[in-house]
Parts: C-alpha cells; structure tokens; sequence
C-alpha cells in the first residue's frame, strides 16, 4: 500500500490515558476519531465526585484537552455521541455540552446504554476535522471547510444540526421518528417508527442534493433486539434505492445495537454518515467523478443481506459490525467473551484483508459487550490483534446481542489509496 498518507496515533498527559489498549485520538486524512471518553479525572485516574452534571462535565473537559494538544478547537468536532447509563439524565448532560459549544453545535447521537466501563454514569464520544491532514509536509487546511445545514423537511434541535459536512463526508445526527411537522413522535409501533426515521434521512439528503444511495453506514439504535426483524422489513424498502444501486444490490455498511432507552421514549433511532463526491467547499465537476463508493463483501467472513461488509468512500473503509459467528456456518464461535471476542476480530481481519489492507490501518473500534465486566478478557484477546493499542475505541455495554453473542465489534479503516486508487 501506498504510505503517503499516515495514521497517527497520539496521546496527552492532559487527558485520562485509556482503561484499556487504545490511543487517545488517531488521525487520518481530514478527520481525528477520538476514544470515547469516561469522566475521569487525569490527575487521579479515577471517576470525579458527584453526579451526572460533574461526569458529563469531566467528559467534555477530557474532550476538549485532547482535541487542544493537536492544535484544534472545539469548533472543529463534527460529531458528539452522548451514552447515558439513564435517559432521564440526558437534560442535564445536554446543559454541561451547551456550554462547550454555545453558537455551533455539532451533529450528535443520544441513547441510554446497559452499563459503562467503570460503572460510570456517562460517556461522550466524539469525531474531529483535520483540517491540515496527515500527508506529511503537505498542509491542506487553506481551503477545507466545515458546512452546517438544516432543513425544515426534518426534525430540527437547538442541540444539534442535521448535517456537517467535512472534506468528503457528510455526518448526520441520528433520528428519530419525529414528525417534522407536529414536533412529535409518529403514531404507530416500530415499523412506522423506522420508517420515519429512514424518511428523515431522506429529507436531510435531498435537502443537500444528495442521493440516498450515497450513505455509506448506518447504524440502528433499538429499545427491544426482538424489534430487528420488523426494522429489517421497513428497512428493504429504503435500500437500494435507485436503479444503479439496485442493479448491484447495494446496502450500506450497517450496525445494529440494542440500547436502553432513547430520547422521547422512542423503539428505534437511525444514525448515518453519508459520503460527499464534491467535498468543502465544492469541487468542479470534473474533478469529482472518480471518487467513487467501493462497497465489498468476502466469503471468509459472515454476509448479512441487510448490509455490506465494508464500504469504502474517498480516505475511510467503514465495517460493518461483526458478531462472533464462523463464516461458514454462521453460528456462534466459542462459549467464553475470549474466544467470541477474537473470532469478531477474526472476521474483521479477514474482511480488512480482502481489500489489500491490514489491521494497521484501522483508526477506530467500537465494542459492544453483553457484559461490561468482561473488559479484561477482552483486552487479553485484543492486544493479539492491536499490540500497539493504536485504534481509537469506544466500549458500551449491551443488554442483548443477535444470536445471544457475548460481544459485537465495528470499526472505520484508513484507506490510503483512496477511491479508486491514486496513482
């Protein structure tokens, strides 16, 4: 592979160092994938006193002293993802963000988890611009912007905006089954609710003339797993959505993740990160027509028809999430978190090597466990595969899995050469 284009891991002593193998923040190209930080104090190294507000307000400020030691900003986080151990504490951890991002804010995700390392009570996770890129000795961020968009066609908040759009990506806020015009939820039970859901999406893109074939991941936030199958059916229907896609069978890379509980009391939530052909600020049409989506699936790992394993846009290989299942047989690996934990990595070695890249190139995982005290046993089969601990990563504890897994693992690779590739 080409190393003109580098990952750089980097730590500071401003920051908690991770409960676990993995880097505080790693950049590639024109984004930083930060570790989900815990409201750690990183002085002690332990959990600050008191409640919710100080937790959320330790998180932010860990947040801000990483994003400072790369010489950014605040103003460069393009997305925030808030996890809550109760979404009734979600009021008040959204009055500790609102200070840190008083006239922008980002695009953001909210959802009540199972369990947090630590026990803690919160954890915010969050994705920043690079503005100047990681091509050594090539400064890119004179004419790079961010660009904030909303439309009315979709659900809008004061705390968050639907659309930031950075270098070749657009990231959306997750939705939910909102009805633009009432403010409210949608009648009906989890079908309506997704379908809702997967209409606002739709509203955002065409608001920014973008195809809805252009999502490139998606993850589903789901009160209740059993609701999977119904999503599924709501889901098909949305996916491929135009002749071109539907001539291949295109589908996003996609994660499905059953939560605790999500804001308005609502079944399900859909988050997407869209891919965008002529950047920011816009490039001449010309000069933006080989950059292309290169969805791909092996045989060495398991196929799932509702998703594709990889999905590679411009600088970033997005994986699907990985249950613990043999690609042959598509049953559960191993009884014990060790063995289910490095057949998920396994499988998505196997799937990063299908596309000529390696386990040096990911930049970012993201583990959900049935058990949140299963983290050591985690740790022991994931420093085999990451002994550097150089991905950013992000830990949430789930109360069910498909197939009564023990563990699912999702990632975002690097992708050096690009779409296609660069000479």
């Amino acid at each position: 592979m080409n190393t003109y284009n580098a990952v750089l891991a980097r730590n500071t002593e401003s920051a908690p160092r991770g409960v676990g193998p993995y880097s505080q923040t790693v950049a590639f190209s024109h984004y930083n994938n930060l570790s989900a930080q815990l409201p750690i104090d990183p002085k002690t190294g332990k959990l600050v006193a008191g409640g919710v507000k100080e937790q959320a307000l330790q998180c932010f400020k860990n947040i801000k002293a990483v994003v400072e030691s790369i010489d950014h900003g605040m103003e460069d986080v393009v997305r925030i993802s808030l996890f809550v151990k109760n979404i009734a504490d979600l009021d008040a951890v959204n009055e500790v963000y609102k200070t840190f991002f008083p006239g922008y804010v980002p695009v953001t995700t909210a959802v009540a988890v199972a369990a947090l390392p630590l026990d803690a009570l919160v954890q915010v996770d969050a994705l920043i611009s690079n503005g100047v890129g990681t091509i050594p000795g090539a400064p890119q961020a004179g004419d790079l912007v961010k660009v904030v968009r909303n439309t009315e066609n979709a659900p809008i908040s004061p705390l968050s905006s639907q659309s930031v759009a950075f270098s070749h990506y657009n990231n959306l806020s997750a939705q939910l089954p909102i009805d633009p015009k009432t403010g409210k939820l949608v009648a009906g039970g989890v079908k309506e609710q997704a379908a809702q859901c997967l209409k606002n999406i739709k509203a955002i893109l065409e608001a920014i003339d973008v195809p809805f074939d252009d999502l490139v991941k998606i993850t589903v936030f789901l009160k209740n797993l059993a609701d999977a199958e119904a999503v599924n059916a709501v889901y098909k229907t949305f996916f491929p959505d135009s002749a071109i896609a539907r001539a291949v069978g295109y589908v996003p890379a996609r994660s499905v993740v059953e939560v605790a509980g999500l804001p308005m009391n609502a079944l399900v939530q859909i988050e997407a990160v869209v891919s965008h052909g002529d950047g920011t600020p816009p490039q001449l049409v010309e000069d933006r027509h080989g950059i292309v989506i290169k969805a791909n699936n092996t045989g060495n790992a398991p196929k799932c028809p509702f998703s594709t394993q990889t999905v590679a846009f411009s600088h970033y290989n997005h994986i699907s999430a990985q249950l613990p299942l043999d690609a042959k047989t598509s049953e559960v690996v191993g009884a014990g978190v060790k063995e289910q934990t490095a057949q998920c990595l396994n499988n998505l070695k196997a799937i990063v090597e299908s596309i000529d890249h390696s386990l040096a190139d990911v930049v970012k995982v993201n583990i959900f466990l049935k058990n949140i005290a299963d983290i050591a046993a985690v740790d022991e089969a994931y420093t085999k595969f990451f002994p550097d601990g150089v991905p950013a990563r992000r830990t949430l504890g789930v109360s069910a899995l498909p197939k009564g897994a023990l563990i699912q693992i999702d990632a975002v690779v690097a992708n050096v050469e690009g779409t296609p590739p660069n000479a």
